[in-house]
């Protein structure tokens, strides 16, 4: 992305080399607590990148072809970076390119174009990087000069590997995210395993509602002990309420189930969620507006987060009633929300934001997290909520070496935003400047309390 006129240029000179906050993603922290090298060049920008897979997917490609497992294990490597190469035109125009081109140029120093007559070349140079000391996961992790880094971990997760990292000396910091939708959604298809395995894993009888609040509040304390600062929620159809007797819609969702008492029961619980924030202090992170898994073909072959998660429309305004109606107003309460829904930026986030203490808006995520998606998104929201009501950015991703590519991309697309408001004078360069840092890092520390 290139910068258009001097001002963007001087406010992106101001915050490019700024630390990068990371408050939330689903890199793996055994990558960082056994500091190995990684593997190989498909391994590591292939397989794990839906993003990347799924554009080759919708061409036709199988997702066995591309080392994608459980069917695709055992895949040459070689063999799926040139399936890559063969296809590198699909991403023109897509952020995936940009981040793609910003790795192999920036973050690994390869300057042989990708192409399927490179491919070899680039893979042999990109695999001599990953055996340099100086590519392992924790010297990336300084070089990329990374302030801090958050995990996203299952409710159940015993955060082994951050103990490891904790007793490791190494000064890295990368902390857990609480992720229980096993343990609060009777439609998580884990959900009954995973209440069994809470009520062994916390001393507490699960197949009471008490007893699943006392043990919520057991894993949320152990998280928090090890360092997070907030939870996360994925959500389809998000709904929220307050339920006059929770112990008896615990026991339907237990044994008498349906879709309408799941609901209602999970809606429930969120609100609890929101009250245990209060008291604990971990900021609410809720992501709706995607309808996962649509492609049952692959779902059933490959399990989840296969790239055919799809946005749908989200009604927020109904949908945060309860929850904000019980926990929006006060003063400790944090609820920072992601969609995918662009048409409720303007409709219904930033209203909503730019009135409730508690809400915060995340930065366009997915599909959104894009030049023009950015600047849509900043358009959207800053007219009605301002920019202090934002949580800044995260990368949300799982491909660590496109951190720095996602925040470069982010700062550059806020200096073009910055510029344009001072060509319309809104305010003077040195204002831009102190919003343009906010934009960068200080809003996300504030917004997750780091």
């Amino acid at each position: 992305m290139n910068l258009l006129d001097t001002n963007a240029h001087h406010l992106y000179d101001t915050i490019r080399d700024l630390p990068i906050v990371s408050p939330h993603g689903h890199c793996e922290p055994q990558w960082f607590a056994s500091n190995r090298p990684f593997k190989n060049p498909a391994d590591l920008l292939v397989i794990p990148d839906h993003y990347v897979f799924r554009m080759l997917y919708s061409q036709g490609v199988p997702l066995e072809k591309l080392g994608v497992p459980p069917l695709g294990t055992g895949a040459d490597p070689r063999a799926v970076f040139r399936t890559l190469a063969d296809h590198w035109h699909l991403f023109l125009g897509t952020p995936s390119r940009i981040w793609m081109e910003y790795v192999l140029g920036t973050t690994l120093g390869i300057d042989t174009p990708l192409s399927p007559k490179t491919a070899d070349t680039v893979y042999d140079q990109i695999a001599g990087r990953l055996i340099d000391p100086k590519y392992t996961p924790r010297a990336l992790f300084d070089r990329f000069n990374i302030e801090v880094l958050a995990t996203t971990d299952h409710a159940l997760d015993t955060l082994a590997h951050h103990r490891e990292l904790a007793a490791s000396g190494w000064q890295g910091r990368i902390i857990p995210t609480f992720r229980p939708d096993a343990v609060i959604d009777p439609m998580h298809p884990e959900f009954h395993l995973s209440i069994r395995e809470l009520g062994d894993l916390t001393g507490q009888d699960t197949e009471t509602y008490s007893g699943l609040i006392a043990a919520l509040r057991a894993r949320r304390a152990y998280f928090k002990s090890m360092g997070a600062t907030a939870t996360d929620h994925a959500i389809d159809v998000l709904h929220t309420e307050v339920l006059g007797d929770p112990e008896a819609a615990y026991r339907d969702v237990l044994f008498a189930p349906s879709e309408q008492k799941a609901r209602a029961f999970h809606g429930h619980m969120l609100v609890k969620m929101a009250e245990m924030s209060i008291e604990d202090g971990l900021v609410m992170q809720i992501h709706a507006g995607s309808q996962r898994n649509t492609n049952r073909h692959l779902f059933n072959a490959f399990g989840a987060d296969k790239g055919a998660d799809i946005p749908r429309p989200t009604s927020w305004v109904d949908a945060l009633d309860a929850l904000l109606n019980r926990a929006g107003n006060h003063p400790d309460s944090r609820l920072i929300v992601f969609t995918l829904d662009e048409s409720s930026y303007a409709r219904e986030l930033a209203p909503m934001a730019g009135h409730w203490p508690a809400l915060r808006i995340g930065p366009p995520w997915w599909f959104h997290d894009s030049p023009s998606g950015i600047a849509r998104y900043l358009d959207h929201v800053v007219e009605t909520a301002g920019y202090w009501n934002l949580a800044g950015f995260n990368d949300d991703t799982r491909a660590f070496l496109s951190i720095p590519a996602r925040h470069d991309l982010w700062r550059r697309a806020v200096s073009e935003h910055l510029s344009g408001q001072i060509r319309r004078g809104f305010f003077d360069r040195a204002t831009a400047e102190e919003i343009a840092t906010l934009l960068a890092v200080d809003l996300a520390r504030e917004a997750y309390r780091l």
